[in-house]
């Protein structure tokens, strides 16, 4: 207890005092600067995103607590069941209401199916042009359809643009058959693939999102169904942002009505029934920021879109991204012992974007805790430590420190000196 209550203490005063430091393990450590590439202050990391930071989003489970939690913002009034708006270069949440409630889905649970359609595309399992045969399973399931026909031939590309842009029953279950040979085994093969992805409150009946009490997810889940969607499979996500589509002489268009507002909203799926109420799940771009927003179980189909946009519209007014940590770029530079270097630069494992109240950007308080004394040999890309992102006193973010560099040995007579040293 001797030992760890100094280290508590001065990881309270860099957090009170905007400070950021590494500790070698030893209470009468000094602390090391960080090292300060960018030329920003000693008291924040904070710096504008970049524009490659947009087009990767690491798939992350959001937790609480919410950005909008730390910040003096008020959200919007959404009149629905269960929501969430979360900004997917950060994966940080900025607000939510209901996010872990159990609730039916509706055509919701098309993304799963599409998600494993597309990988059985990517695995070559399938192709976009190849035929199949429509089975009177497939025809004969109701709800919104594509009129597929009984004994006809379709291509896949077809029955998907059936499934994504009209939400038809029948070319989903085409689709489920052409995959898995059998809905029941597609079904099976959905489940396993939700728990794969971490969506521990979700469980899917049926590829269609038709009801079923064994048919349930929660906006949480969602999220992370949509960054596995947007992140694996980008080669097909333009499906989601097609406004209509024309099957067998019949024109329907996508029943996500934000696509043609010049909004910036560029997918992903609408869900509606009795049971459900009306969902959707959208996604938008602006300034090259990507921002999700998940709105469960609203009254009417103008609601769902009024509130999806209301979410999207508050986020991006009021809050910001800013790169705090880039993968490769030294944010310390500790002591090391028995090493060929005296000092070893240690960075962020990801790189770290967070997302803040506008005009918090300066706020941001980086700070780093080694887990052991840093002795040689160290090798590049070994794990340290952590760095952790601080705002109005709290936890924003947190990264695995690693080493940047390989240290090692020193020789013989380095390597006793330091071995003295370490002992007073």
């Amino acid at each position: 207890m001797s030992r760890k209550l100094p280290l508590i203490l001065i990881a309270t005063a860099v957090v009170a005092g905007g400070a950021y430091i590494a500790y070698s393990g030893k209470d009468s450590a000094e602390p090391v600067v960080a090292a300060n590439p960018s030329g920003v202050s000693a008291s924040t990391v904070a710096a504008p995103v970049s524009p490659a930071l947009s087009s990767n989003i690491f798939v992350t489970t959001p937790q609480t607590p919410t950005v909008q939690s730390f910040a003096n913002v008020i959200a919007p009034t959404i009149e629905a069941r269960a929501w969430m708006v979360m900004d997917l270069e950060s994966g940080q949440i900025i607000a939510q209401h209901n996010a872990d409630e159990r609730l039916a889905p509706a055509s919701l649970t098309k993304l799963l199916t599409a998600s494993l359609v597309f990988s059985a595309l990517d695995a070559q399992r399938l192709g976009l042009d190849q035929e199949v045969t429509v089975s009177e399973r497939a025809w004969r399931t109701g709800g919104s359809r594509t009129f597929i026909e009984p004994n006809k031939s379709v291509k896949v590309s077809d029955l998907l643009q059936g499934m994504i842009v009209q939400s038809g029953n029948d070319a989903t279950i085409q689709l489920a058959e052409a995959v898995a040979g059998s809905v029941e085994v597609f079904v099976d093969q959905m489940n396993k693939e939700a728990q794969a992805f971490g969506m521990a409150n979700s469980s899917f009946a049926d590829p269609t999102g038709l009801p079923s009490p064994n048919t349930y997810t929660t906006v949480r889940d969602l999220s992370i169904l949509a960054q596995h969607v947007i992140k694996d499979h980008p080669s097909y996500y333009h499906y989601f942002s097609q406004q209509e589509f024309t099957y067998n002489k019949i024109r329907q268009p996508n029943r996500n009505g934000l696509l043609a507002r010049n909004i910036g909203v560029d997918g992903l799926k609408t869900g509606h029934t009795d049971d459900a109420g009306y969902c959707l799940i959208s996604t938008s771009v602006r300034d090259g920021r990507r921002v999700l927003s998940i709105v469960m179980g609203t009254k009417t189909m103008r609601e769902r879109e009024q509130f999806s946009q209301q979410l999207l519209d508050w986020s991006y007014q009021n809050f910001s991204n800013q790169v705090v940590a880039r993968t490769g770029q030294a944010v310390v530079t500790p002591r090391v012992y028995e090493g060929a270097a005296k000092t070893v630069n240690l960075g962020s494992q990801n790189g770290v974007a967070v997302t803040v109240p506008r005009g918090q950007e300066q706020n941001v308080q980086m700070l780093t805790q080694l887990n052991r004394e840093l002795v040689a040999p160290i090798a590049k890309g070994d794990p340290v430590g952590s760095v952790q992102f601080v705002l109005n006193g709290q936890i924003i973010k947190q990264d695995t420190l690693v080493a940047l560099e390989d240290i090692p040995q020193a020789g013989f007579f380095g390597r006793m000196w330091d071995k003295v040293a370490r002992l007073f």
